[in-house]
């Protein structure tokens, strides 16, 4: 049997109602067209109508009939005279007309006279950068055609620039980076400072775009982060730059906001983060959110160079291995943390020769947070020992094997005194607080986007991983609970995600009493054994001696328990 084809009105149904429905359109808008006069004068009359109905609302009840009786002589007058009620008639409609008129303001199709004078002098500024003697009709002149080369521009509402299309010549080199450095230090400059702006360049059709920033959120405090195991949340930065959004709470909202997410594991290129920034900048604020998320699947062992109970939060809880805070405790852990990479990269090593998974005790991963470890650095120079970064080596090493990261944060003026290993092995960077655009290039491998500000708020900064993109970071509030500073909101924050206390090692709980035996009799104290005195002892048989007043000093007599015999 042969299939029927289907009806035409449905084999092609979708093209005839867009066609009908254009077709709807157009008649509407001719209609709007004719009918544009009846509109206004129907709009007019409305609203005289409107306004009559509030004069007489307006009017007090014992001038209502004063008022009543001059519209009425008035349009007795009218109708009495020749023509009066036509003349009347196209009076009303002029009026309606006139008063339903659109009164919407039209927008100036250009810039303004403080808009134009700004663009005019940020064309005056390009001009040494974008014209040579050599170019037969150069695009940027003293004196020239400012709109040529600008031809996109919007302003805010201080009337500075918020968006800027800038075109250049071909000739201007700019596949390098400081010619671009320069270029935008100009924009930065002359669009008005204190803002960031987004530089997008466009190599292929010479064009730049420049764009202003809003700020990053900094209310999003500590909280449970919607990621996978091995995914850690650095912080946020803005839409354009991630298409991933996580769901967060700001108090009873909810809010989707980009993040940063860093990736660890076997399988990650960046096993180990590095982070640099001035004191205050908010990189011990970092390492406790990192600490926090790494605490759901995996043990910790934080160094703490600063000295300051930033951690103290941390000690005694489950997952937390140890906090050290001194630099015998630091060598002691970094020396075991040492220790276990070597074991388990062992371990595992053995079990892929023999065909088998690897070990548990290898799985579950280990984190090594490490806070200003050059602080150590000078201590143990001074005490004559083993630096701390020097135990760090084989971690940094061999670590992503052996599911083991490292994570070091230090202040930036301390970077030189970092060692090689430290430097070489953190492809994961971050930069907090403020920092110059060659810091920022120094630090992440590659210049920022974006145009650094001087006051920035604490974790703010830039992250980079590995060879990826530059991205701008805001870090979750995660202050220390302990700190009077801290508010309550953020302060609860941290202590609801904090892991319960550890049970001792040892397990030794105090026995309950039992009822049936009574009290225990209390223990004394362990004191040294003292040689108890010898005291005589008398039977009834034997007098007691009464002592009388001697002549001469004699020897007192002993006195001992006579025996059976006697």
């Amino acid at each position: 049997m042969s299939r029927r084809p289907l009806p035409r009105i449905l084999s092609n149904g979708g093209a005839q109602l867009a066609r009908s429905r254009e077709l709807a359109r157009t008649a509407a808008d001719s209609a709007t067209d004719v009918l544009h006069p009846l509109i206004t004068i129907t709009r007019g009359l409305r609203r005289l109508a409107a306004a009559g109905r509030r004069r007489v609302a307006e009017t007090p009840k014992e001038k209502r009939g004063a008022l009543l009786f001059l519209v009425s002589s008035v349009l007795l007058v009218v109708a009495l005279l020749p023509y009066g009620p036509l003349l009347a008639a196209v009076t009303l409609m002029a009026a309606a007309a006139w008063k339903g008129r659109d009164r919407t303001p039209t927008a100036a199709d250009g810039p303004d006279e403080s808009q134009t004078e700004r663009l005019k002098a940020l064309y005056e500024a390009l001009v040494p950068y974008f014209s040579t003697a050599e170019d037969p009709e150069p695009l940027y002149a003293h004196g020239g055609a400012w709109d040529k080369a600008f031809p996109t521009y919007a302003f805010d509402g201080g009337g500075r620039i918020s968006h800027l299309v800038v075109r250049y010549p071909a000739y201007f080199a700019d596949g390098e980076a400081e010619p671009r450095a320069r270029i935008e230090h100009l924009l930065a400059a002359k669009s008005g400072r204190g803002r960031e702006y987004h530089f997008a360049w466009d190599e292929e059709d010479n064009q730049l775009t420049v764009s202003v920033l809003l700020p990053l959120p900094v209310d999003i405090a500590a909280q449970r982060f919607v990621t996978t195991p091995g995914e850690t949340v650095l912080g946020f930065t803005d839409p354009t730059q991630v298409r991933r959004t996580l769901p967060l709470t700001y108090g009873e909202q909810r809010r989707d906001v980009p993040p940063v997410v860093w990736r660890t594991g076997l399988r990650s290129t960046e096993p180990h983060l590095l982070a640099l920034g001035q004191p205050g900048s908010g990189t011990s604020t970092l390492l406790r959110s990192i600490a926090l998320q790494a605490l759901q699947h995996g043990d910790v062992v934080i160094v703490d160079g600063g000295g300051t109970g930033e951690y103290a939060c941390l000690t005694g809880r489950d997952g937390v291995l140890a906090v050290e805070c001194g630099l015998t405790g630091a060598l002691a852990s970094l020396e075991w943390a040492a220790t276990e990479t070597e074991r388990r990269l062992i371990a595992a090593t053995h079990a892929h020769q023999a065909g088998h998974p690897p070990p548990d005790d290898t799985k579950r991963p280990l984190w090594i947070l490490v806070d200003r470890p050059t602080a150590f650095t000078h201590l143990a120079a001074a005490d004559d020992r083993k630096d701390p970064q020097s135990l760090l080596q084989l971690p940094l090493r061999h670590g992503r094997p052996a599911n083991v990261t490292v994570v070091v944060a230090d202040q930036l003026d301390s970077a030189d005194a970092l060692t090689d290993a430290v430097r070489q092995h953190t492809r994961a960077r971050v930069i907090l607080g403020p920092a110059t655009a060659d810091q920022v290039g120094s630090v992440l491998g590659a210049p920022p986007h974006t145009t650094p500000v001087d006051q920035v708020p604490p974790g703010r900064g830039y992250a980079r991983l590995g060879t990826g993109p530059v991205h701008r970071l805001q870090v979750p509030a995660t202050p220390n609970p302990y700190d009077d500073a801290t508010s309550d909101a953020h302060r609860q924050a941290v202590l609801d995600l904090l892991p319960p206390r550890t049970t001792p090692a040892d397990g030794e709980t105090v026995p309950d009493p039992d009822p049936t035996q009574g009290e225990p009799e209390p223990v004394e104290p362990e004191t040294e054994p003292v040689e108890p005195e010898r005291v005589p002892v008398l039977t009834e048989s034997e007098p007691v001696p009464v002592p009388t007043e001697p002549t001469e000093r004699k020897p007192v007599p002993v006195l001992t328990k006579p025996s059976k015999t006697s």
